[in-house]
């Protein structure tokens, strides 16, 4: 029997509504620079540091510590707990530069893909057990938004009916507790890039996927005005060996993925990158904002390593390469501006940036 109560006040259902649609103001989107310290470790090594505390907020101070004018095109950053936590040079919370900024920080709250008994090889993610708590602390804290991160792999097995209700349940979970405490939910239910399927597979999985998503959503009494969404692009798998797709066939079959499956209701699609290059997932961003037709959502980016691989490489960890790495990270932020708008025109390219991204099976 549906039920009729109103499950958030109306000052909160105002307040979730507010952030989120700042979140996806026109030209704006997320930088995600919630790597766990595992993740840290696959950045820093080939540096040559140590994956240490300090190193680790050394590279996020680079980050956050840039013109700015990064505002222009970020409006938000996804922290990893300890992240959330630190503080520059100077003793000020890492928080409050960005709030300075105008950027509105956001917290990481899973706590990793385990495996699902029952099933081959899929998996769900765990953290719901004290969420309601870390929720509340991170919102006194400063938090705005919260993101949590579940994955689905394409075979000719998976993903299964089991798999795609347990996935939807947790995010549709996640939403309830993050609303209850003021954080807007970004739902992300990445369908990965890893196997051999072409644009038409992935398409019609990632369909699925969503579907049974807002399903959930909708049975947990979800206000979607107070919700972003984090999905997948459509792109063929990464092993695909069959004719190349271009930029326009994969903007068209996310765009339509989307249309066939998100309520307009939702404010804005902040895509992942999925280990694509940091061009590519400019170019393909570019070309779904370029596609003709409905879309009553914002479409801009929440990207972690297709915005920082560039810079990355340009700090090389050397203290004296922290103004050309900023230098480097406002280029693609600006970049994905442009595309998040329809309005990139490439130029922002270099070797580094036309790099493929992908790991397989990966892992935050």
């Amino acid at each position: 029997m549906a039920s009729y109560g109103h499950y958030l006040t109306k000052e909160q259902e105002n307040e979730l509504r507010a952030i989120a649609n700042a979140i996806v103001t026109p030209g704006k989107g997320i930088l995600a620079a919630d790597e766990s310290t595992g993740s840290m470790e696959k950045r820093l090594t080939p540096l040559g540091l140590e994956n240490t505390e300090e190193n680790r907020r050394v590279y996020r101070q680079l980050l956050f510590t840039s013109d700015d004018s990064l505002a222009q095109s970020i409006s938000g950053v996804i922290m990893f707990h300890e992240t959330f936590y630190q503080k520059t040079d100077d003793g000020t919370p890492f928080v409050q530069v960005l709030q300075k900024k105008g950027i509105i920080p956001g917290i990481k709250v899973d706590k990793g893909v385990i495996p699902l008994a029952g099933t081959l090889g899929e998996g769900t993610t765990q953290g719901l057990d004290d969420l309601n708590a870390r929720c509340a602390q991170y919102k006194k804290d400063g938090a705005q938004f919260a993101k949590w991160r579940c994955v689905h792999k394409i075979s000719a097995t998976t993903p299964s009916h089991t798999a795609l209700q347990e996935v939807a349940q947790v995010l549709a979970r996640y939403a309830s507790i993050c609303q209850q405490n003021g954080l807007v939910p970004i739902v992300e239910p990445e369908t990965l890039p890893d196997g051999e399927h072409d644009l038409a597979r992935c398409q019609k999985i990632t369909e699925t996927v969503l579907a049974y998503t807002y399903k959930a959503l909708n049975d947990h009494h979800v206000f979607l005005e107070g919700t972003l969404l984090k999905p997948n692009m459509v792109t063929p798998g990464q092993s695909y060996t069959g004719p190349k797709y271009t930029n326009a066939d994969i903007g068209l079959a996310t765009v339509t993925a989307l249309q066939r499956t998100v309520p307009a209701a939702v404010p804005g699609v902040v895509f992942l990158s999925g280990g694509q290059s940091e061009e590519d997932a400019t170019l393909n961003l570019n070309a779904i904002n370029q596609v003709q037709g409905k879309k009553p959502w914002a479409l801009t980016f929440s990207y972690g390593r297709a915005l920082q691989a560039s810079a990355l490489a340009a700090w090389g960890g050397k203290p004296e390469n922290i103004g050309a790495a900023q230098a480097v990270l406002m280029k693609r932020a600006m970049a994905n501006s442009l595309a998040s708008v329809g309005k990139y025109t490439g130029g922002a390219s270099d070797a580094a940036a036309a790099e493929s991204l992908f790991v397989a099976n990966h892992a935050y």
